[in-house]
């Protein structure tokens, strides 16, 4: 028998098929004496039956003929080795996968060999045994539609009683392997999208309906280790990243699930996954992690919250989850939680959300926390009268737990550390952006933006709605001007009637106009704030283009005089860097920085994805390479402080109604020319080459030792041309007398020249890169850290030959770096002038940013 299955035959024919099936009906028992030529016959049929269903349909009707299928469950009932197994669920799978024609669909899922192959006791210890079961099942829903799937259900009365592939499947939703699980996905969603209305109800009725509360908790869990995850990284530091990044990719894949079963359709399942998702995650978990710190493990930690409530915004795509989320954000965050549950989060009464050590540096701000009360300053066009919201408005408990969620974001905004403020944002964004969001909603949490607003109100005015008209004209225009809206009032009853949520919060009723300035407020406060980096700012400078497009209309006097306070501190911060350490690429930076300034506030969506807010900052792995004396600490300052001077500029640009110009307003650069002593020395217009002779006017002879016990001799001469400067080491040529030949070049800005103490004759140079990290992505690994090779200054020790000569050399130097400094001050200018801050969306100079010169990198 044996040697007859080797002998000659075409291997694509029906009478191999015929052969094979005529053996393996006479296998009586599978054993290990005869699993290979039964592995290899199940194997071979499954080849043939799909070549057949391409090329001959007498393949498959000798199939059916002979019920090769009855015999496939035969060969399973009687074999004894698991290889067997693997086999057959291989074969099958490959034969559902590769079968074009509908009605062998049909007849391999009638008979119920198919549901008898589902429902069959494997041995799920072994792994590959469970990988190759759950490939069977995907492959079978990959055939579903609502004739197949009639042919896998069992039903009594016309109803679904049993459908054996989903009840199996979901069995191992929520194993250990990720890939088991989204197999699993893929196939509840391919029974989902069937639209069968009696499989919709099955699976919607108990028990099956557990699965969308299983689910919501295991995602729960996940949100849990999510939280250990973002605790661990504060010791760990950026080493922890990827782990992060796994997570937040599976927490994301779960939330994309949860849309996709939505979208499915399904009657009552949108309902059933919203109320797992507020009364199992939002309210017991994330609403109260905001304002309190968790007692145990289980709780959530207030950034880990901001995150996961942007995600589930953003993803989850539901109108009655996001409605219910934005009115809880009007409740304290005591309505969630008990008293014996919580603690202090970092909040005292009188400092806002200031973060452990942190102290507030903007005490004099419209929107402040003081003595347990939130005051809010609203000015009124027509007088000089306030509005103030006192005791009996906003007042709360000695431990914050009467401050309305919706504030603590703004609190944090105000008070909070970066990545609180960078999550806050983000949730504002967030809601701002969430399409299923009433825009009365957004009006009640003070975060509609101006545009939404006018276009309402001039539908209203055109079709006669109340006062409209009146409103729209109004420099008080709200679309709900007499307090909370229907739709507010609505979802805040509902949260107390179906969640047991009761709000009493007084600022519920309080006119959205209020929460609108609260919200300005505390942008402003933002932008005036020196302890949050520019990035963060710059998010704000986003909600806040959001909010007011091309308008002041919105600002008060206090906040228009608090931004020009902040922004002549930035100009004289940038005063200062142009004779600081990088006056050279001061301008290139603010002009690089100004391009992506204008795209990232005038973008459709915030730059950065709300998983950002968990990332651990990769500052903290600069710091152990770098010392607070060196030019990339320097570096870095000033790009911050750049960043923010151009966020400060175009915000008060657009504040006047203006367009933001695509190039800062500048000088164009001056004639090389105007230097004598680069005019004397015949310096390149790009600057000294090694190798290139110099005239050596003014040099002076000194020596210096690049290696031990090895002194040489050179001619030192300190140059600039326009924003760039260099010290040069030339040796004297000896073909051309009062000529040298540039041997070592060296950035001029930054060197800071000093006389030694006990030598008077000797003068030490720092010799900082040509460029930094910023600016030159080069110096950057592939892996995102830096090069520490690239944060090292050099240092030089000139000897020269006398006290005179040493004073002389420094006085050069001084010289050029005040010519270098004077050029760049020259050249800014027009923007750091107050007076023009009004002109300078038109600019009379086009800035012509491929002009600056990138000076040679030929330093050692």
């Amino acid at each position: 028998m044996w040697f007859s299955f080797w002998r000659s035959r075409d291997r694509f024919s029906l009478d191999e098929l015929r052969y094979l099936t005529d053996q393996l009906m006479k296998v009586q028992v599978v054993n290990e004496v005869n699993k290979d030529f039964v592995i290899e016959a199940l194997r071979s049929i499954a080849e043939l039956i799909t070549y057949g269903d391409q090329h001959d349909v007498a393949f498959f009707e000798y199939f059916m003929e002979k019920q090769v299928m009855g015999e496939f469950v035969r060969i399973l009932k009687i074999s004894r080795t698991v290889n067997v197994s693997l086999q057959l669920l291989q074969t099958i799978s490959i034969m559902i996968q590769n079968l074009k024609s509908e009605h062998a669909i049909y007849y391999m899922f009638s008979n119920e060999h198919i549901n008898y192959l589902i429902t069959y006791s494997f041995d799920f210890r072994n792994e590959e045994l469970l990988s190759y079961y759950i490939s069977f099942l995907r492959a079978i829903s990959g055939k579903l539609n609502k004739n197949t799937i009639s042919l896998l259900v069992k039903t009594r009365n016309d109803e679904v009683v049993a459908l054996p592939l989903y009840v199996e499947a979901i069995r191992f939703a929520f194993h250990e392997e990720s890939m088991v699980r989204t197999a699993v996905r893929a196939l509840t969603l391919n029974v989902y999208h069937v639209g069968d209305e009696c499989v919709n109800r099955y699976v919607t009725s108990a028990p099956h309906a557990d699965y969308f509360l299983n689910l919501v908790t295991f995602f729960r869990e996940q949100c849990i280790s999510l939280k250990r995850l973002v605790l661990d990284s504060k010791n760990l530091g950026p080493e922890s990243t990827s782990t992060i990044v796994s997570a937040v990719d599976e927490i994301e894949d779960n939330l994309y699930y949860f849309s996709d079963v939505i979208s499915a359709g399904i009657p009552d399942v949108g309902r059933l996954i919203t109320d797992n998702i507020l009364k199992l995650l939002i309210f017991p978990l994330l609403l109260p992690s905001l304002k309190t710190e968790a007692m145990d493990e289980t709780k959530i930690g207030a950034v880990t919250s901001l995150y996961l409530l942007c995600c589930i915004l953003r993803i989850v795509k539901i109108k009655d989850l996001a409605n219910t989320v934005a009115a809880a954000l009007f409740c304290p965050s005591k309505a969630f939680i008990s008293s014996s549950q919580a603690k202090l989060n970092g909040y005292m009464p009188g400092h806002g959300f200031a973060h452990e050590s942190q102290k507030p540096d903007n005490g004099t701000l419209n929107l402040e926390v003081d003595s347990g009360n939130l005051r809010v300053t609203v000015p009124d066009r027509c007088s000089s009268t306030q509005i103030h919201l006192e005791d009996d408005a906003l007042q709360h408990d000695c431990n914050g737990l009467q401050l309305a969620l919706r504030e603590a974001f703004l609190s944090y905004v105000i008070n909070g550390d970066d990545v609180q403020v960078l999550g806050s944002l983000s949730v504002l964004a967030t809601l701002l952006q969430t399409k299923e969001l009433d825009e009365s909603m957004l009006d009640a949490l003070g975060i509609l933006p101006q545009r939404k607003q006018h276009k309402k109100l001039l539908l209203q005015a055109l079709v006669g709605e109340g006062s409209g008209e009146e409103q729209l004209f109004s420099s008080e225009s709200s679309l709900m001007k007499d307090g909370i809206s229907n739709e507010l009032d609505s979802y805040l009853q509902k949260l107390k009637d179906q969640y047991g949520v009761s709000c009493s919060c007084p600022e519920v009723g309080a006119s959205p106009r209020v929460h609108r300035f609260q919200v300005l407020d505390a942008l402003v406060s933002l932008f005036c704030r020196s302890n949050i980096s520019a990035e963060t700012m710059w998010d704000g400078g986003w909600l806040l283009r959001q909010l007011l497009p091309y308008s002041e209309a919105e600002f008060n006097s206090h906040h228009l005089e608090l931004l020009k306070d902040s922004y002549k501190n930035c100009t004289s911060g940038l005063l200062a860097e142009a004779r600081g350490t990088w006056p050279d690429l001061l301008i290139t930076v603010l002009c690089d920085e100004w391009r992506k300034c204008k795209r990232a506030i005038e973008a459709s969506s915030p730059r950065k994805e709300p998983k950002c807010i968990l990332l651990p900052s990769q500052k903290s792995s600069f710091e152990e390479v770098i010392s607070s004396e060196s030019s990339f600490t320097a570096g870095e300052r000033m790009c911050e402080l750049v960043k923010v001077f151009v966020l400060l500029h175009q915000i008060q640009i657009f504040s006047l109604g203006r367009a933001l110009p695509d190039q800062p307003p500048i000088h164009p650069a001056a004639d090389v020319s105007e230097n004598f002593r680069a005019k004397a020395a015949n310096l390149d217009v790009l600057g000294p080459k090694l190798g290139t002779e110099l005239k050596l006017v003014d040099a002076v002879p000194c020596r210096i030792a690049f290696e031990r016990g090895k002194e040489r001799h050179f001619s030192f001469l300190a140059v600039s041309t326009g924003t760039f400067g260099w010290v040069v080491l030339a040796e004297e040529s000896p073909l051309k007398q009062d000529y040298g030949v540039v041997r070592v070049a060296a950035p001029l800005a930054g060197c800071n020249p000093r006389i030694d103490d006990k030598h008077s004759r000797w003068l030490h140079l720092r010799i900082r890169p040509y460029s930094f990290p910023f600016v030159d992505t080069a110096k950057y690994a592939d892996n995102g850290k830096l090069k520490t090779k690239a944060l090292v200054d050099g240092r030089w020790t000139l000897a020269f030959r006398d006290e005179e000569s040493c004073k002389s050399a420094l006085s050069m130097i001084l010289e050029e770096i005040s010519l270098q400094s004077n050029e760049v001050e020259r050249r800014l200018k027009p923007l750091l002038d107050p007076e023009r801050v009004v002109d300078s969306s038109n600019p009379s100079q086009p800035l012509e940013a491929s002009s600056s010169r990138t000076p040679p990198s030929n330093s050692l």
